[in-house]
């Protein structure tokens, strides 16, 4: 376990407040887990923002009866084979389903696979969940 460190922040009270209160409804125990999350999520940002090696998830919705939509699917995904961990697909109803592709890389081309898959005519929606690989931010 890494070495911890204690220092003090002098806030407004009016901000304390607000801060505890938004870590209540977060279910956090304490600040320091909450201030901790606060910091890694600007390191993650960071990461993504500067092209390093990360890790996330592309999740979508979409019409399966849409005339060679899955094909179009599956060839965007084969180009992208280095990048994809994963893929789950799940049959929400008798129309819809969403797909969730677990994805490791460069963030220029992960964010390149997002934005292909939610401009398919039939996607419904897309969107790119950002974290980290988890070697860079303790």
């Amino acid at each position: 376990m890494a070495e911890l460190w204690r220092f003090g922040v002098s806030l407004e009270k009016d901000l304390l407040d607000k801060f505890d209160s938004l870590s209540r409804k977060r279910s956090y125990n304490n600040r320091s887990k909450a201030i901790a999350d606060l910091i890694r999520k600007d390191l993650i940002k960071e990461e993504w923002q500067s092209g390093k090696e990360i890790a996330g998830a592309i999740t979508f919705i979409y019409d399966h009866h849409k005339r060679e939509l899955m094909n179009k699917i599956v060839d965007i995904q084969h180009n992208y084979g280095d990048v994809i961990l994963s893929t789950q697909h799940i049959h929400l109803d008798h129309d819809n389903c969403l797909e969730i592709v677990a994805v490791k890389g460069s963030s220029k081309k992960i964010q390149d696979l997002a934005n292909k898959i939610g401009a398919i005519k039939g996607v419904k929606h897309a969107t790119l969940g950002m974290s980290s690989t988890g070697k860079r931010i303790g």
